[in-house]
């Protein structure tokens, strides 16, 4: 769990480093196909405002999951990650 914590710790420094808030921010996530991940991760963004595109893989087993946010901070950022993260087979990308 230290690694999680470290990491979103560099994120957070990174972001603010790098972007003035309020900003546009993309997140890009890849979720099974088999399951309802893609409905899971698109009503993390219900209400928002978020722009949200699919995209089926060749295969068909994956979905990537592009979604763009309008976000006040870089803890807003980091909380959607630490929100999706809870989703099974999820990758963050």
């Amino acid at each position: 769990m230290s690694d999680k914590n470290a990491f979103y710790s560099k994120l957070k420094v990174q972001l603010e480093d790098t972007t003035s808030f309020p900003a546009d921010y993309m997140y890009k996530f890849i979720v099974p196909s088999d399951e309802n991940q893609v409905n899971e991760v698109q009503n993390l963004f219900n209400n928002t405002g978020a722009v949200i595109k699919t995209k089926k893989s060749k295969t068909g087993k994956y979905v990537s999951i592009s979604i763009v946010l309008k976000i006040d901070s870089a803890s807003s950022v980091i909380e959607y990650y630490k929100k999706a993260e809870k989703i099974k087979g999820i990758i963050s990308l």
